[in-house]
C-alpha cells in the first residue's frame, strides 16, 4: 500500500500522535465485534475509509482487499464468481469490515471442516505502533523473528496494530448442500458425530441444540445424494436450512441473544473449546454443540472458576463472550511462558501500548 493514500495517510498521522502523547487508540471498523473481547477504550481510530477491494483473481482463489471493506461487499464480489470465504465469518450486525473479521479470527459452522479464518489469510499489510507500514506474507520472502505475522494477526484483536489490507484464499462454494435433522439427545449424537468423523461424508457442518441435530452435507452432488441416502434423517427445504444455518453463524437465533435482565440475573454467555471427542460437558444452563462437538456454547450463570474448570477439565478452554461482568477476564489465562511471547509480540509492534489495551489480555 502507498503511505501517500489519504486515507492510510490519515491513519499513520494519527497513530503516530498517539504514539507522542502515548494515548490509547481504539481501532475501529464497523462497531460490530465490540462486545468480544476486554472493553474497548481509547480514542477511535476509523478505518472505514480504508475500503475496497485492491485485487482479484477467481482463477487464482485469491482476493486482496483493505480492511475497512465490508464483509458483505466482499462475500458478494466472490459470490458474483461462485466462490466464497470458506470459513463463514459471522455477521453480527450489518456494518463489519474484513479487518475486523480477521482481527476478531471468528468463524462459524463450517469452521470444523474448511478451517480457521488464519488458515485462509495468505499475506497482511499492517500499521504498527511507530506509525510504519510493514508487509507480511504474500510476495515477502520470510517473516520477522520466524513467526507468520500474517496468521498471528488472525484473533488478536488489534492489540500489535493496524489491519490495513489482507489477502485472503478463498474457495469455490458446494455444488450441492442439503441438511439432515435427527431427534436425538446429547450422548447419541456425541458418539454419531464422532463415528462419522472416521467416514468420507461429506460433511461441512453440524450443530446440535435442545435433542435435536442439524447436519449440513456439501460437495459434488453424487457424494451429497449418497450420503443423504445412507444417513438417513429428515431433509429440510432449501431456504429453511440456509435461513437456520445463517441464524447460527450470526448469532441471531434466539438462543444468543441476552437481554438486560438475563445479564443482570448474571446469565452469560461461553464458548468452550474442546477436543471434538470429549465426553459431555456437566453444568447448569442450556448448551448448543457446534463443529461435530469441538465448540460447545453454554448459557449459564455459573461462576468464572466452575465453567473454566469444567472446560479444563474436559481437555479444552472457555472464553466469555457475552457476560456483564468480564472483572475475570474474558479468556483463559494463559501459561507464563506463553505470555511472555505475548508482550515480547506487543513490545516488538507496539511498543508504547497504545493500540486496543486490554482487548486480549489485561497486561497487553
Amino acid at each position: 500500500m502507498n503511505s501517500q493514500d489519504p486515507a492510510l495517510a490519515r491513519l499513520l498521522d494519527q497513530v503516530d500522535q498517539a504514539r507522542s502523547r502515548r494515548a490509547p487508540l481504539d481501532i475501529r471498523g464497523g462497531g460490530t465485534k465490540v462486545f468480544y473481547g476486554g472493553t474497548p477504550r481509547g480514542e477511535p481510530l476509523h478505518i472505514g475509509s480504508l475500503a475496497g477491494i485492491s485485487c482479484y483473481e477467481p482463477t487464482e482463489l485469491v482476493v486482496t482487499v483493505r480492511a475497512g471493506t465490508p464483509l458483505a461487499e466482499l462475500e458478494a464480489a466472490l459470490e458474483e464468481h461462485g466462490q466464497c470465504l470458506p470459513f463463514e465469518p459471522p455477521r453480527f450486525a450489518a456494518g463489519g469490515t474484513v479487518g475486523g473479521m480477521v482481527a476478531a479470527g471468528l468463524s462459524g459452522p463450517a469452521r470444523a471442516n474448511a478451517g480457521a479464518v488464519r488458515d485462509h489469510v495468505l499475506g497482511v499489510t499492517l500499521l504498527d505502533g511507530r506509525a510504519e507500514v510493514l508487509t507480511f506474507g504474500g510476495q515477502v520472502a520470510k517473516n520477522v523473528a520466524g513467526y507468520d505475522v500474517s496468521r498471528l494477526l488472525a484473533g488478536s484483536l488489534g492489540v500489535l496494530g493496524v489491519i490495513c489490507e489482507v489477502s485472503l484464499k478463498v474457495l469455490p462454494v458446494n455444488r450441492a448442500v442439503s441438511t439432515l435433522r435427527f431427534d436425538w439427545d446429547e450422548v447419541r449424537t456425541l458418539e454419531r458425530l464422532k463415528a462419522w468423523a472416521s467416514q468420507p461424508w461429506p460433511v461441512t457442518a453440524s450443530a446440535w441444540h435442545e435433542g435435536r441435530l442439524h447436519l449440513r452435507l456439501g460437495g459434488a452432488l453424487a457424494a451429497v445424494s449418497a450420503a443423504r441416502a445412507k444417513l438417513g434423517g429428515e431433509v429440510l427445504a432449501p431456504d429453511a436450512a440456509a435461513a437456520w444455518w445463517s441464524s447460527l453463524r450470526d448469532q441471531s437465533a434466539g438462543y444468543f441473544s441476552l437481554s438486560d435482565a438475563d445479564l443482570a440475573r448474571g446469565e452469560s454467555l461461553w464458548r468452550l473449546s474442546l477436543p471434538a471427542a470429549a465426553a459431555p460437558v456437566r453444568l447448569p444452563g442450556r448448551q448448543l454443540i457446534e463443529w461435530h462437538g469441538a465448540q460447545r456454547w453454554w448459557r449459564t450463570d455459573t461462576g468464572v472458576r466452575a465453567v473454566r474448570a469444567a472446560a479444563a477439565l474436559a481437555g479444552g478452554h472457555a472464553t466469555l463472550i457475552r457476560g456483564a461482568d468480564k472483572s475475570a477476564g474474558v479468556f483463559t489465562p494463559v501459561s507464563d511462558a506463553l505470555m511472555r511471547i505475548n508482550r515480547g509480540l506487543k513490545q516488538a509492534f507496539d511498543p508504547h501500548r497504545i493500540f486496543n489495551p486490554g482487548r486480549l489480555y489485561a497486561e497487553l
